[in-house]
């Protein structure tokens, strides 16, 4: 099964798609608000991939997703249902980083909306997560639009983090 929307479609990350990883990981706006908020090197790229790759043992269509326009097949960001175990509960986190020349375009939304869609549908789970620090007002609002209200406050690798739910 493959997840797709209006103007995107999701397909899994292979070694090809490092150095697009890589300009995301890099670039400092696009990380700010991702764990630590600190950029990675080429090792923590390879790290990051192998983590990816990791997630995909969960199931088809699980972990991050590398989401490439139809129109004409640019990489503009990924996103995913990701695998998470959150004070004990094993979750379903909805993510979503989109490439910074493409913000402002609804692509976080819209991907959001196809990975809520797709899991409901295809995975048969109603109950979905989206972890986002405080200060990540765009994600938050990303987040309300596909019907997520703030669930409660954690602290997760020493980062305080609001998880927004559906349920």
């Amino acid at each position: 099964m493959s997840i797709t929307s209006e103007r995107l479609l999701f397909r899994p990350y292979n070694d090809n798609d490092f150095e697009f990883l890589m300009s995301l990981l890099s670039d400092p706006e696009v990380v700010r608000f991702i764990g630590d908020g600190k950029t990675r090197d080429k090792n923590g790229g390879k790290n990051f991939l192998n983590w990816i790759y990791s997630t995909y043992e969960f199931g088809e269509a699980m972990g991050l997703m590398v989401l490439v326009n139809k129109e004409d097949n640019t990489l503009i960001g990924h996103a995913g249902l990701v695998p998470q175990t959150i004070d004990g509960n094993k979750e379903i986190e909805i993510g979503y980083w989109i490439s910074r020349k493409y913000w402002g375009k609804g692509y976080a939304t819209e991907a959001a909306k196809a990975l809520l869609k797709y899991g409901n549908k295809h995975l048969d789970k109603q109950r979905f997560i989206a972890l986002i620090q405080p200060n990540n007002l765009s994600s938050q609002k990303v987040a309300r639009k596909i019907g997520m209200e703030l669930d409660k406050e954690i602290v997760l690798g020493e980062q305080d983090v609001n998880v927004y739910s559906n349920k």
